[in-house]
């Protein structure tokens, strides 16, 4: 066994000590199975190719780090303006009298954890996804979630949901460590919403399982906010039908260490998956946005795009392919990657990929860091807005293009709104 090897084995065992054994019923073969995926991989360490940008240790130790809790001041919760059916997460643990009663036309909302004894729809959705995605590229941490997460909700939209559904997540302790496994099953034609906010523990390990069926709809906004000591490892899996749409948007605003993973199979033809982000750190803030896009049919479109502005050291991370099968003809990928260094002594970490094996199709990536343009802030600072403010209007243009990806405008305004909060506290 090489070094390398019996690191990610011991890292491994010293994490399951810390675990209670996970429940059975109809999930118990896909958790056996991803428990067998693990053992074969193990957790990851530093020198592995995908984390050669970001240390696992904080996420795979046995013991979460303390995390003090973040008080929110006069900062009102997110998408609090929004009309929603809202579920809540206390401490990683689904808390009913906080929920709103999960009853909403054409959608049926079911607690993972009350879903264990009879065979249910998400039999034939939980750790499927997860389970496809570990190749080409190995995520041991999305393994550990499908075999040992006892929380969650099972989602099925069966028509248009009249109303976003909201999953709140909150925490209570300095110490507490989640782990949630979501599905959501979007039949064909139907649409929802999904939202996402609240930092859920001191480490949060996440799982979410999309399937997008023929001509469905899924549009996915989540905020991961001022809770300043956190780290959070998350993970989205989505499969697409023919014609269907897919849409994540993420705001991340500090947090000592955050990776979003997302890995996307556009199996249908005509398929459509957006992924965007806009990632603001100041000082000790790690973020880390890794995602995988699959072009497996004809006449398919990705977009990836992702902006970072980081202040203090701070440090950014982008790992981006898209992958593009022989029978994806007619494919359009756009990447796109950029970062607003606001100092000398913050960074930022970039590996766009192609990977094309077929020959009619129109894929193009880029990456970029740089500062806030002298001559734009000389040209505002000319005609009288003041230093912090015009910093503030060219970090929001540059934020611009990813916020554009929310179709939602209220959404949109709301992100928007933290963002200026953000920039009133951070910049100067």
């Amino acid at each position: 066994m090489t070094a390398l090897v019996q690191a990610r084995q011991d890292a491994l065992a010293a994490r399951l000590a810390g675990l209670p054994a996970a429940p059975g019923g109809w999930q118990a073969p896909a958790r056996a199975a991803a428990s067998a995926r693990l053992a074969a991989m193990g957790l990851p360490v530093r020198r592995d190719e995908y984390w050669r940008y970001t240390d696992p240790a904080a996420l795979t130790a046995p013991q979460p780090p303390a995390a003090a809790i973040f008080a929110p001041g006069d900062e009102e919760p997110a998408f609090d303006g929004i009309d929603r059916l809202q579920l809540v997460f206390v401490d990683g643990v689904f808390d009913a009298a906080a929920s709103d009663a999960p009853d909403l036309a054409g959608v049926e909302i079911t607690r993972l954890a009350d879903a264990g004894a009879d065979i249910h729809w998400a039999r034939d959705l939980y750790g499927v996804l997860e389970a496809r995605g570990q190749t080409p590229v190995a995520r041991p941490l999305a393994a550990l979630n499908t075999a040992h997460a006892t929380e969650g909700v099972l989602i099925r939209v069966t028509g248009r949901a009249p109303r976003p559904v909201a999953l709140v997540y909150r925490r209570s302790a300095s110490d507490t460590d989640a782990i949630l496994h979501h599905c959501v099953r979007v039949e064909a034609g139907a649409e929802l919403t999904l939202l996402e906010s609240g930092p859920a523990a001191a480490r949060f390990c996440k799982v979410i399982e999309v399937d997008v069926a023929e001509g469905g709809r899924f549009h996915h906004i989540r905020t991961q906010g001022r809770d300043h000591e956190r780290h959070a490892v998350t993970h989205i899996f989505a499969r697409l039908g023919a014609g269907a749409l897919f849409k994540s948007f993420t705001l991340t605003a500090n947090g000592r260490l955050t990776r979003n993973e997302a890995v996307i199979d556009l199996a249908g033809e005509g398929a459509v998956a957006h992924v965007a982000g806009a990632a603001v750190g100041d000082g000790g803030f790690h973020h880390d946005d890794t995602v995988f896009v699959t072009h497996a049919a004809r006449g398919c479109e990705s977009r990836q795009v992702f902006k970072k502005v980081l202040k203090n050291g701070a440090v950014g991370v982008f790992q981006g392919k898209i992958l593009v099968k022989p029978a994806a003809q007619k494919t359009d990928g756009y990447q796109i990657s950029q970062s607003l260094l606001l100092d000398e002594a913050s960074q930022f970490l970039a590996k766009p990929e192609l990977e094309i094996y077929a020959d009619d199709v129109k894929c193009s990536h880029g990456s970029t860091s740089g500062a806030i343009d002298d001559t734009a802030l000389f040209y505002l600072r000319s005609r009288g807005v003041p230093m912090r403010q015009a910093q503030g209007l060219l970090v929001l243009a540059f934020l611009a293009e990813a916020i554009a990806e929310i179709e939602d405008e209220a959404l949109a305004e709301d992100i928007r709104t933290r963002l200026e909060g953000w920039l009133n506290r951070h910049t100067g």
